[in-house]
């Protein structure tokens, strides 16, 4: 068995382990007898609380990572910059700004109308970076495309604070920004895997001009395979992540900034190995993210984009002083 395959197994076996874990407990904690009877009638009300509360929320929380951390190997890889995340190109502001519009427009009482939303959003924003990569493709330019397209799209979801209706609206749009996976239902789940499998798909397609750019864009340029296209899917596949991962849990940062680093080393840096590892590693890292979230003992439980932000800046910091440390020598 080859070192990828054993940590691929690794991994695996870790989500398992963690995703048992984060249905047996939580904040209302169930007796011997309860969780007997769970299992025996799933219709009961320990069986309601253990597979239709908790179950789909981690299955949520595991998709949702795999998006995030998915999207991030291929922005880094695509980049060739190892402080790129998912919401580095504006796809994950873009996202926000649709649902946001949705839910003050008063459609979150349509079901599937905010996610919708903010798949739309996801998708107009990867148009637009496909559009613009076809005729520049350096990838600084491409992250200053994408530094204004985020910008952009941050001020005009503060637009729509500042000119909400109501502090009803205006509260369920920060809540949603705040990012979740709270009162995810088994129908979530099924919604956004297939967006899911498909951007893994792409990536996989995108894998071998990933690897290629790591060496040089000139090494690219004379490899002989279809740059262009290889770049179209990887721009394709980052969206289509971030989008999915956008439209059912709201804006969750930095797990696509670390989930592939927490991998790299063990992959020896190659971008297209790193995929499938960088994608479990970040289900494995939302799932636990979200259990400390929901045994954290305060008033109200936290958001999962809190709780990832306040976890992952630091990590960011000690990855940016890494990098920097890197340049120097």
């Amino acid at each position: 068995m080859t070192s990828g395959a054993r940590l691929i197994l690794a991994i695996t076996l870790a989500i398992v382990i963690a995703a048992v874990f984060a249905v047996l407990f939580g904040e209302t904690a169930l007796t011997g007898a309860q969780f007997a009877e769970a299992f025996r009638d799933p219709s009961s009300g320990p069986g309601e609380v253990l597979w239709q509360v908790r179950a789909p929320r981690v299955a949520t929380a595991l998709i949702v990572g795999v998006a995030l951390g998915l999207s991030g190997a291929v922005m880094q890889g695509l980049l060739r910059n190892p402080l790129a995340d998912p919401g580095v190109l504006g796809v994950s502001a873009v996202a926000a700004l649709g649902a946001a519009g949705a839910i003050v427009l008063g459609a979150a009482a349509v079901p599937g109308a905010v996610e919708t939303a903010a798949l739309v959003g996801a998708g107009l924003a990867g148009a637009l970076l496909v559009l613009f990569s076809a005729r520049v493709r350096s990838p600084e330019a491409l992250i200053l495309f994408g530094v204004a397209l985020s910008s952009f799209a941050g001020a005009a979801t503060a637009l729509i604070f500042n000119l909400s209706p109501s502090p009803i609206a205006t509260a369920e749009v920060m809540s949603w920004l705040l990012g979740s996976v709270q009162n995810r239902s088994w129908i979530d789940v099924a919604w956004v895997t297939p967006a899911v499998l498909l951007s893994g798909g792409l990536a996989i397609l995108a894998a071998p001009g990933l690897r290629m750019l790591s060496l040089g864009e000139e090494t690219a340029r004379t490899s002989g395979l279809p740059m262009a296209r290889l770049r179209l899917l990887a721009l394709l596949a980052a969206a289509l992540a971030t989008g999915a991962a956008v439209a059912v849990a709201g804006v969750i940062g930095f797990v696509g900034l670390a989930a592939p680093h927490l991998v790299r080393t063990a992959v020896r840096g190659d971008p297209g190995r790193l995929l499938v590892p960088a994608a479990l590693a970040g289900g494995l890292m939302l799932i636990l993210a979200d259990l400390l979230a929901r045994m954290t003992p305060t008033d109200q439980e936290l958001k999962l984009g809190v709780f990832t932000a306040l976890v992952g800046a630091p990590l960011f910091a000690l990855i940016a002083w890494r990098a920097a440390r890197e340049w120097r020598l």
